[in-house]
């Protein structure tokens, strides 16, 4: 069915009306979120977003959950706190409780080499040593491994990934050495669900579902959009507001599970250590407590722990949480443990809303969180600085860049006025654009084609990451598909060597 913009706000504005919190919720009165709620409305209205849910929990209770817009447009279908998003990468926490589970079993060991448990299948190590890879490692992605990130259109022919062996031996890289560098990975959290997989005996979906959901008594949770689930499921919609096909990716436990406010503000509930009547313990106390704590000893590199991120005094109190975002979905989950409260907003569409909401929910909350958000919230977005290159940077570099299936010679040539020459095996020399130098890595992009047959089946442009380390720049390249379809970033590692002057 095709609709007005007119039409749509009609339908929304009745749908809206009608909206109602989930039975068994202590509701705060609307007045006390009015700020909040007007902006969800807003975004709703103007046709910025299909729709969105939000929950908050505080003092092991739940305290509001509202939706508000159409989960599925074409078939009128309104969002409720039942209705499953696409979760993204809120899949990583979700993962990593399943995969704790069998640590507590004694079944897999965090400080083994993920390599121990893949077998036959191995990593491959262009920097440090693939042994030196651990389960912590990939928990809290600072295994080696590059940044990753591919979808398989469902409605395209031969659509859907290969064997996950094949992907190891394609992307499972390590560009850095094991503990080196903090780089984030969705491959890494493919390898967790890979491990659940192979050390459980079931498939990952069905682990997650008779270890994880259904104990936790998320029943509108699932690996994907489980058969007969498809219209109690938010489609995703493009920056246009068109329906995306839907689409998988080989990486399942970074990115495919679907779940509710209702369901995700209960596990956010259960990480809170306030099990309820109705869920089961399946990780202990110490165990939680473990996955939110900083497992990396670096001190330049982000806070993560097990499948969580961390920060230490965000406008004044500590918060962990996790964020997703993939083509038609965009969700958040944030907690403040020492006043007991978690936020959860999802949204099906391409949003910058949702980090808002969830710290305007907060501010509400915490007075004193809110005044501080909210005068960093308004000042002005700060400018990027053109790139200077500093002195050993400047000149000529010479090394390789390797797929999973050739070596092709690379050059690149660094002006003291900042213009970055690049040429890839025997294509035409470019120009790299957007070119920063922060915290040791060299980034940009360029026109060009990684010389991969997944790479080529796709118009792509080449984006860089390269850490610098004495006289060489060293880490990965991928693909920036150009299509109207994002297919993802496909690594390949490159390393050069600054020649002598």
């Amino acid at each position: 069915m095709h609709r007005t913009k007119n039409a749509f706000v009609t339908a929304a504005t009745i749908c809206l009306a009608a909206a109602a919190l989930h039975a068994g919720t202590v509701p705060i009165p609307n007045d006390k979120f009015r700020e909040v709620r007007a902006a969800i409305l807003e975004a709703v209205h103007s046709g910025r977003v299909p729709s969105m849910s939000v929950a908050a929990a505080q003092g092991g209770r739940i305290i509001w959950e509202e939706s508000f817009g159409w989960a599925n447009r074409e078939k009128m279908i309104p969002a409720t706190p039942d209705t499953m998003y696409s979760m993204a990468s809120i899949s990583k926490p979700i993962t990593a409780t399943g995969l704790m589970i069998l640590v507590e079993q004694g079944k897999v060991d965090l400080k083994a080499p993920v390599n121990q448990y893949i077998a036959p299948a191995q990593l491959t190590a262009y920097e440090g040593r693939s042994s030196d890879a651990t389960v912590t490692h990939i928990l809290n992605h600072t295994s080696g491994l590059p940044e990753h990130y591919t979808v398989y259109y469902l409605d395209e022919p031969c659509a859907g990934p290969p064997a996950f062996a094949e992907s190891i031996r394609r992307y499972g890289i390590l560009v850095h050495p094991p503990g080196a560098v903090y780089q984030y990975a969705n491959f890494a959290f493919g390898l967790a669900g890979h491990i659940i997989a192979r050390v459980s005996g079931r498939s990952y979906a069905d682990f997650m579902k008779t270890e994880v959901f259904l104990p936790l008594g998320m029943t509108r949770t699932s690996i994907d959009v489980e058969p007969g689930m498809e219209d109690y499921a938010a489609v995703r919609y493009d920056g246009t507001g068109r329906p995306v096909p839907f689409y998988i990716s080989d990486h399942p436990g970074a990115s495919q599970v679907y779940a509710s406010a209702h369901d995700l503000i209960r596990f956010g509930l259960f990480h809170l250590k306030h099990t309820q009547p109705d869920q089961k313990q399946i990780i202990s106390p110490a165990t939680i407590d473990l996955m939110k704590q900083d497992s990396d000893p670096n001190p330049k590199n982000d806070r993560y722990g097990l499948g969580w991120f961390i920060k230490k005094d965000e406008y004044g109190y500590d918060v962990v949480w996790h964020t997703g975002s993939m083509r038609g979905t965009n969700t958040m989950i944030k907690f403040v443990p020492a006043e007991d409260i978690v936020v959860v907003v999802l949204v099906n569409t391409a949003s910058d809303l949702r980090q808002k909401i969830a710290n305007d929910i907060i501010g509400v909350l915490l007075p004193e969180y809110g005044a501080k958000w909210k005068a960093e919230r308004d000042k002005p977005a700060e400018q990027p600085v053109p790139f200077k290159p500093t002195p050993e940077l400047v000149g000529e570099w010479s090394g390789e860049l390797k797929t999973y299936e050739e070596t092709v010679g690379v050059t690149l040539a660094i002006q003291s006025d900042g213009d970055v020459h690049v040429r890839i095996g025997n294509q035409l020399e470019t120009l790299m654009n957007r070119v920063r130098f922060q915290d040791g890595f060299l980034t940009g992009t360029s026109y060009g084609t990684i010389p991969s047959t997944e790479a080529r089946a796709h118009p792509h442009h080449v984006s860089y990451r390269l850490l610098l380390e004495g006289t060489v720049l060293s880490g990965f390249v991928t693909t920036a598909f150009t299509t109207e379809r994002s297919y993802g970033n496909l690594p390949s590692y490159m390393r050069l060597v600054k020649k002598s002057q």
